[in-house]
């Protein structure tokens, strides 16, 4: 039953209430304050846990001239990694699989066949041990695959299993293709697994977890080489954040002052959307945003500020801070956020390469770069995808799903919406 138009009437003056308080003026207004007097840097506690880089400064160009502005990278690889969501059976199993694919442009056929999947398992059960130590190949080579147990937890089993096969599957495969990418790799997503160094802010069960275990740590561990390993080559590495979901700078901008955003994306749309004097959004420009150096939230566990997670580091402790920058596309009305090491960042010449690129591909595929866009496609499994996956495990394990009255109601599970 749909409601009837009266009702959506009413709920919208209900709704309407909401914003009688303050306009969107007034909330501009309190970005531009934090923008201005904040930022440079941002502390807490007396220490800096976000400051520039360079000039705290906010740039635009024009969307046809970025587009056709000529790239610094010859080459460019993305990666991706895709799951078909936490499984659960009614044999006590927790299930979930991953595969991680690489893109490159120019296209590389054989490079986009690559594959590497994992599948990630929890059971409360103490006689099974469904671990693999070694990777197992097959299509003629093209794919690596290994299942692996993770530690038990009493809650969380999904959220455990997720995490380790998605970041398992991402590092291994970057690091199996990192030989192949000549002029720069951009990671879809972070360039850390925030996935699981934000388990040490949850429930206190993640947080041991994290500290106690190996697996999750060696997964954590895989970034870090990546790190190492790509500046070694004096190649940049990047991440590309589509759906940013920190709050981050906003949580301590509202301990100092009046910050209404629900998270730092909504902040740094303010401040980067442009409007003409009848307050029209201007849809003819990219804007963006000098880099950050970032010790806030998930940030700080890798930068000196942190505790490390007793990792294996070759560089200085400032080469791994999360730097970043952030691009504002006022014709979706979104803004991407861009990380990158500082040890790649710390180059002005590089950081300007950089910075045109992201801008140049934003604007030419009015969305992410374009192997990022190459990996997501790469690395989907897509909801037929997903069912068949989950048949044949249920055939295998002789052990039925565990469904819920949502799949009988929407025949989808809530897993599958994410």
């Amino acid at each position: 039953m749909t409601l009837d138009p009266v009702h959506v009437d009413g709920i919208a003056r209900l709704a309407g209430r909401l914003s009688d308080g303050v306009s969107d003026t007034d909330h501009r207004d309190l970005a531009e304050t934090v923008w201005q007097e904040f930022l440079d840097p941002l502390v807490v506690d007396g220490r800096a846990v976000l400051e520039p880089l360079d000039e705290q400064r906010r740039r635009v160009i024009d969307v046809e001239d970025a587009a056709l502005t000529e790239s610094a990278f010859e080459t460019q690889h993305g990666l991706d990694s895709g799951t078909i969501n936490p499984t659960t059976f009614k044999n006590g199993l927790v299930l979930d699989v991953a595969q991680a694919a690489m893109s490159s442009v120019p296209s590389d056929l054989d490079l986009h066949r690559g594959r590497t999947v994992v599948v990630s398992a929890h059971t409360n059960d103490a006689t099974i041990d469904v671990d693999e130590d070694d990777w197992q190949g097959y299509d003629e080579g093209y794919t690596k695959q290994r299942i692996i147990q993770v530690p038990r937890v009493d809650r969380y089993a999904q959220t455990v299993v997720h995490a380790l096969a998605l970041y398992l599957a991402e590092s291994h495969h970057a690091k199996l293709q990192a030989d192949l990418v000549d002029d720069l790799l951009i990671l879809d997503g972070p360039i850390y697994p925030t996935g699981l160094l934000k388990w040490a802010d949850r429930h206190p069960e993640l947080a041991d977890l994290l500290h106690d275990h190996e697996r999750p740590r060696s997964v954590i561990q895989n970034y870090v080489d990546l790190v190492e390993r790509f500046v070694a080559k004096d190649v940049p590495l990047v991440g590309f954040v589509k759906n940013s979901a920190s709050n981050a700078i906003t949580r301590v901008a509202r301990s100092k002052t009046n910050a209404p955003w629900a998270n730092d994306s909504a902040f740094f749309g303010q401040i980067l959307e442009r409007r003409d004097d009848d307050g029209e959004r201007i849809t003819d420009t990219l804007t963006c945003t000098n880099w950050f150096r970032s010790r806030l939230g998930t940030d700080r566990v890798l930068s000196p500020q942190g505790d490390g997670l007793e990792l294996a580091f070759e560089l200085d402790p400032e080469a791994y801070e999360v730097t970043f920058f952030v691009v504002y596309d006022p014709r979706l009305d979104l803004t991407y956020r861009i990380e990158a090491p500082y040890a790649v960042t710390k180059d002005e010449t590089v950081r300007e390469n950089l910075t045109r690129h992201v801008l140049g591909e934003i604007a030419a595929e009015r969305g992410p770069p374009l192997p990022v866009a190459k990996a997501d496609e790469l690395a989907r499994i897509d909801r037929e995808g997903k069912e068949m996956l989950r048949q044949t495990i249920e055939h295998r394990f002789e052990s039925e799903r565990q469904r819920s009255y949502d799949d009988e109601r929407w025949g989808v599970t809530f897993e599958d919406a994410i």
